[in-house]
């Protein structure tokens, strides 16, 4: 069974892994057979790598007490215990024990036994009468693996979403041509959607469909082409029920290492409720300022200090000022002493008594005659505790704002270091040596040579590629690809790998094999909402013959490359008609091809991350030029031609590089005869 450790909910190195399956488990058989349970527990004593307790419960409702009562690594269950219902016990046990791995025993080997058993939640399905040691060991340690891997993508996404979608701010992520590739519910919310879903599905083009004014996505765009960050770019926008409110975003652009845009990515804060308050206040002043400026009096105001904060026109023409020349002077700078310091102390009186003070007073206009005015002061008292509170919300806002962001920033970190060591572990799963054909000679002199060349285009990826020696003389060569290149397809890919460690025993009929694993991962994923799209390609090879049978589940159809005849061939499937891809039909029956290897013969499998390459003017490599490239160079070693290949593709993409997880697989053909006789 593979060992998988980069989860982070596991905490395990790859190394710790390993030693916790070997460590001491508890098993709860559920088992009315007394010869049975006896057998199992015989069985398990005698395994040298599997350290078991066994304790038995002789039917649900004793099984289900015990559960109750005390902790095990795995379950097992007969299918018929007389006080059960069937498979319908298994969801039983789920209620009791969630997270507990299950295997189920029954008489029957039938294929739709298992796969219900599956469908019902169990990790795994045994025939009684063709169980022994061997294969019991696998079950217990796949089960576990299984039920890890489940928690694994479940904690994965719980820790996800629990940060991603509690924030307060509205998080996108878009493409140049402003397509959202990425929605959180707080945007959602902002825009009047019922889930990121419905948004991403409604909101296609967004500088058609979501600015009020038209061209201010190009002013958005021309704006991240100059600086590749922006910040408080404020637009009003329609919502989905086709009102406006008024937005705030920051974004930057993430480029590949190129220099390619590869998206945009940011923040959005709805900032209806400030807009329209400046809005009240600017109407509010231009109302204020209109008034004051029309009236025939002279309209005045002053600090505590005694200064001009403002003025209307009528005060300016009388004094024959410009409003820039009186504001921050006092009387002192446009009136005689006398009368500024009159002046003056009734400004304190009003100041001091908080009453209105009016009067008559004499008055004396700079260059002017004495003239006689009646006065109004009034203190002016504002009442700033909307002001204040308005200014703590938002200091409170800021601060949980400040708070969720550097709390995304550690996640993101820590999500950033887990995906790192996923990646490294992930590229210590392909093969790191090959087997020799016949076994024991050196890898120079075996009769099937391979090569390989690995590029991610993530931190994770859904390319996996294996090679196994069947026997003496048959060499499996697997492949697969999981569309995209993040978390989840990465969880499918090990899903799949673990599922061909378990399928190794028909691993010789290629047909059987893609059967089988298109069953257990159909069942795997059937319940998990959207499946990935999974395809593979398996071909056994025969040192001795040179026959190689094979079969395809919606893989690109690898490459026949006939050194000797120089020609390069397509390797498609006997009947013409290509099969669906894995985990997406179920009872899909694979049927194999075959083909007989020459001496010096090439047969190269790849993803379709190596031609599916866009280059300038949005020109596509195709698998024709694919072919082309392969046939120029049809007499190199297979690592050679690798590189050149790998070369020819990048150069072409104008300096964008790979879009997708590039896997490329090379077996050799080079027999001699008197080694395989030996």
């Amino acid at each position: 069974m593979v060992i998988l450790a980069w989860f982070p909910v596991s905490g395990l190195s790859v190394r710790q892994e390993t030693v916790a399956m070997q460590e001491h488990l508890k098993i709860l058989l559920i088992e009315h057979d007394p010869g049975f349970a006896r057998r199992i527990g015989e069985m398990l004593s005698g395994a040298r790598d599997l350290s078991a307790e066994v304790r038995s419960a002789s039917d649900l409702r004793a099984g289900l007490s015990v559960l109750n009562g005390d902790k095990f690594d795995v379950v097992m269950l007969d299918v018929s215990v007389p006080d059960g219902a069937g498979l319908a016990n298994v969801a039983l046990i789920k209620a009791e024990a969630p997270r507990l791995p299950i295997i189920v025993a029954g008489d029957s080997d039938d294929e739709t036994v298992a796969l219900e058993a599956v469908h019902a939640g169990a990790q795994d399905y045994l025939v009684k009468g063709q169980l022994n040691l061997s294969c019991l060991d696998r079950s217990i340690r796949y089960a576990i693996e299984r039920q890890r891997l489940d928690a694994a993508l479940l904690a994965a996404e719980e820790k996800y979403h629990g940060v991603f979608d509690h924030l307060v701010e509205g998080i996108f992520r878009t493409t140049g041509e402003g397509r959202y590739l990425l929605a959180n519910a707080a945007l959602a919310r902002i825009y009047g959607y019922s889930s990121p879903e419905e948004l991403m599905q409604s909101l296609t083009d967004i500088g058609r469909s979501l600015y009020v004014r038209a061209g201010r996505r190009d002013e958005f765009i021309g704006l991240m082409q100059q600086h590749d960050t922006i910040t408080d770019f404020e637009s009003q926008i329609y919502r989905k029920d086709g009102s406006t409110i008024w937005i705030s975003e920051n974004c930057r652009a993430v480029r590949d290492g190129q220099g390619q845009l590869l998206y945009y990515e940011g923040t959005v804060e709805d900032i209806t409720q400030r807009r329209l308050a400046e809005e009240k206040v600017r109407d509010s002043e231009a109302l204020y300022h209109s008034l004051v400026e029309t009236l025939p009096q002279n309209i005045l105001r002053k600090d505590l200090q005694g200064r001009f904060t403002f003025a209307n026109q009528h005060f300016c023409k009388v004094l024959g000022k410009k409003l820039e020349e009186i504001i921050g002077k006092t009387d002192f700078d446009f009136f005689p002493r006398a009368l500024a310091e009159k002046y003056q102390r009734d400004d304190r009186r009003v100041m001091e008594s908080g009453q209105s003070h009016e009067t008559v007073e004499e008055h004396q206009p700079p260059g002017g005659e004495k003239i006689y005015v009646q006065v109004v002061k009034t203190p002016l008292f504002w009442d700033i505790t909307r002001q204040r509170q308005a200014e703590e919300k938002i200091r409170d806002a800021n601060t949980r704002l400040a708070m969720s962001r550097e709390e995304l920033r550690a996640k993101n970190q820590q999500m950033e270091a887990d995906l790192k060591m996923a990646c490294e572990v992930q590229i210590a799963m392909l093969p790191q040596q090959y087997p020799s054909f016949p076994s024991g000679v050196a890898a120079a002199e075996s009769t099937f040579q391979f090569t390989h060349r690995y590029r991610p285009t993530g931190t994770v990826g859904g390319d996996f590629f294996t090679v196994s020696a069947l026997s003496e003389t048959e060499a499996g060569v697997f492949i697969c690809d999981v569309a995209g290149h993040g978390v989840r397809s990465a969880l499918v890919t090990a899903m799949v790998r673990a599922l061909v460690e378990e399928l190794m025993r028909v691993a010789g009929n290629p047909g059987e094999f893609l059967t089988k694993l298109n069953g257990d991962l159909f069942a795997i994923l059937k319940n998990t909402g959207t499946p990935l799209l999974t395809t593979a390609f398996y071909l056994v090879a025969d040192a001795k013959s040179g026959l190689m049978r094979y079969a395809n589940a919606g893989h690109p159809k690898p490459l026949h490359v006939r050194r000797n005849s120089g020609q390069v061939v397509a390797l498609a499937n006997a009947s013409g008609h290509g099969q669906p891809a894995l985990g997406f039909v179920e009872g899909t029956r694979y049927q194999p091809s075959e083909v007989t290897l020459s001496p010096a013969d090439l047969v190269m499998l790849f993803t379709d991350g190596l031609y599916e390459v866009q280059g300038a003017n949005n020109e596509i490599y195709t698998q024709a030029m694919l072919v082309d490239g392969v046939q120029r160079r049809v007499r190199l070693p297979a690592s050679r031609l690798f590189d050149e290949l790998l070369e020819e593709i990048q150069a072409f993409s104008a300096g964008s590089g790979f879009c997708d997880d590039v896997c490329v697989v090379g077996m050799e053909f080079s027999p001699n005869a008197e080694r395989l006789k030996s």
